[in-house]
């Protein structure tokens, strides 16, 4: 798509860093492989939770995108704001963010919200809030296949919680919502079936609930890992997430999906301590440290070891000091994009080598106004 070169900056010396780059056409590359992947915009709903920015959600909506999930309140106001017709908070909303939830349903008249639970306590809740409000809270059952993170199992404990549901004044019941990241395996045929198997007891669960004779439940399932075998099922919305700016991570473990690592992390070598050490400005405040290392892929610095990480520092081992100096720019993209974009209040535009402009990352707040 691009020469070897297509992430360094022709003029580097005005751009602080850390910075947080990013590339519009690779982002755009990535939007028409996830609709070509899934074939109908209909039935796919993208995660905002990787970018949590008004300008990439504006060029998915122009690229036909309408429906999206996110993580918290205030990224589901973004979406408000953006105009999105169909939005799924993915989180169970608890404490004030029930109140938070429904006030936003209330300010943004156009835009379709809707939430999961996983229980009755809080299904209950909401509906009470619903009650209160005068409207109509769309919900999702939150259904645990497996990661054991959130959700109930698909059994007849969720047959009764999606009765419940589907029989309250104030809700509307929408269907499943089936989140499967534990799902990793880096051989895409493994996967692939490890998917189908944990998807079976959600397909039993749909037939319960249609014998039933309620409305039959839509699905949402999967994130980016498991998003190809999701592509293939009928009348499923799939919904990935980091498909969109990528990162070395997902990179390296799924080859087989050609999305592009759309955001680079510019840093400089801020020390050479010793020999055979380099220590770049690229702490745990510029870069998700969360992960074993290596945290980054360098791009432009080859057999590198990276030994250590602080607040502000990136400590490396290189064994060929006779080319990087103090001061110099290196590239690198990270093996975790989600939690290292919320470290930035700013994305760095790059087109052909250039800074271009800046976008907000609006919504790496908990709160907005709502």
């Amino acid at each position: 798509m691009e020469d070897n070169n297509w992430y360094s900056l022709t003029h580097p010396e005005d751009v602080i860093s850390p910075s947080l780059l990013i590339y519009p056409n690779r982002i755009q590359h990535n939007i028409e492989l996830m609709i070509s992947m899934r074939g109908d915009v209909n039935f796919l709903r993208p995660h905002v939770k990787t970018y949590k920015n008004a300008n990439i959600i504006v060029m998915q909506m122009d690229a036909g995108i309408q429906k999206f999930k996110c993580a918290t309140i205030a990224e589901a106001e973004l979406l408000g704001n953006c105009k999105a017709k169909d939005v799924l908070l993915a989180m169970q909303p608890i404490g004030p963010n029930t109140k938070r939830f429904v006030e936003l349903i209330k300010a943004y008249g156009n835009t379709k919200f809707s939430t999961l639970v996983d229980n009755s306590k809080s299904l209950q809740l909401l509906g009470d809030l619903a009650k209160a409000n005068n409207i109509k809270i769309p919900l999702w059952i939150d259904i645990n296949n497996g990661m054991n993170r959130t959700g109930i199992a698909p059994d007849q404990k969720a047959l009764a919680l999606y009765r419940e549901l589907s029989e309250h004044e104030h809700l509307i019941a929408e269907g499943l919502h089936v989140y499967d990241g534990h799902l990793r395996h880096t051989d895409p045929t493994i996967r692939e079936a490890e998917c189908n198997t944990a998807f079976e007891p959600v397909l039993s669960l749909k037939a319960n609930i249609e014998k039933l004779e309620i409305p039959s439940p839509k699905i949402v399932a999967g994130g980016s890992p498991t998003f190809p075998f999701h592509c293939k099922r009928d009348g499923v919305e799939a919904s990935p997430g980091t498909t969109l700016l990528w990162d070395a991570g997902y990179g390296s473990l799924f080859p087989e999906m050609h999305f592009l690592p759309a955001a680079v992390l510019m840093t400089r070598i801020l020390s050479k301590p010793t020999t055979g050490i380099l220590c770049f400005d690229l702490g745990h405040k510029s870069l998700a440290p969360e992960m074993p290392f290596p945290r980054i892929a360098f791009l432009d610095l080859k057999h590198s070891k990276q030994i250590s990480q602080s607040e502000e520092h990136l400590v490396v081992e290189y064994d060929d000091l006779t080319i990087p100096e103090v001061g110099d720019v290196h590239y690198a993209v990270p093996k975790h994009i989600c939690p290292t974009v919320a470290k930035y209040d700013t994305l760095t535009v790059v087109k052909d080598n250039k800074v271009i402009d800046h976008w907000s990352v609006t919504a790496r707040t908990q709160k907005s106004t709502i």
